[in-house]
C-alpha cells in the first residue's frame, strides 16, 4: 500500500517565510525574555529607587577586569560593601588610560549568582556606553544601583547573602572586529 502525500505549495512557502520571521525575531525575543526572566545574570534598570527597605543584608563584592593587552588600569575604589535590601548604593570606578593614544572603551559586566540578576537594579551605569579615555587621563564612573526586595519572594533566591558584579572592560574598535 503506497500512500502518496501531497504538499500544498503555499503551505511550504508560508511555513518558509514564518521560519524566516522567527530567525530574525530570535535574538529581540532572547533579550526581552532575559530581561524578564533576569536569566543569566541579566540585570534591570530602574528610574526610581524603592519605597521598602528591608533589614536583610546582602554582601555585595565588584570585580574588574580587562580584555587583552589593553594598557589601562581599571579598578573599583570600593570592592565590597554591605547594604539592605531595597537601599539604594553608589559605587565608583577609576579608568586610567596609560597609553598615549585616545582609546575608546565599553564595560560589559555579569551578576552571580545569575538568579540575582533579575533582583539587581541600576539606576545609574556607565556600562554599554562608549566611553573616550584621552592620552593619560583618568576618569571616574558611578554605579547607582539597589537590590529589589522581591529577592526576598522568589524560593530560588530568598537565601542569597553574596551577590558579585563582575565588569569586563573592552577596546570599541577591537571589540567589533
Amino acid at each position: 500500500m503506497n500512500k502518496s502525500v501531497k504538499i500544498n505549495p503555499k503551505l511550504l512557502v508560508l511555513i518558509f517565510f514564518l521560519m524566516l520571521g522567527l530567525s530574525f525575531a530570535s535574538v529581540p525575543l532572547y533579550d526581552l525574555f532575559c530581561r524578564v526572566t533576569g536569566f543569566g545574570g541579566t540585570t534591570q534598570f530602574s528610574k526610581e529607587k524603592p519605597s521598602i527597605i528591608m533589614p536583610e543584608i546582602v554582601s555585595m563584592r565588584f570585580d574588574t577586569n580587562v580584555s587583552g593587552n589593553l594598557p589601562i588600569s581599571f579598578k573599583v575604589l570600593k570592592n565590597r560593601e554591605e547594604i539592605k535590601i531595597g537601599e539604594s548604593s553608589n559605587i565608583k570606578f577609576q579608568i586610567n588610560n596609560e597609553s598615549t593614544e585616545q582609546l575608546k572603551v565599553v564595560s560589559t559586566f555579569n551578576v552571580s549568582p545569575p538568579s540575582a540578576g533579575k533582583y539587581f537594579n541600576k539606576l545609574e551605569c556607565f556600562c554599554f556606553e562608549k566611553q573616550s579615555i584621552k592620552s593619560l587621563d583618568k576618569k571616574k564612573y558611578n554605579l547607582s544601583y539597589y537590590i529589589d526586595p522581591e529577592i526576598l519572594n522568589d524560593p530560588a533566591t530568598k537565601n542569597i547573602k553574596d551577590i558579585t558584579l563582575s565588569y569586563t572592560l573592552f577596546e570599541v574598535d577591537k571589540f567589533k572586529k
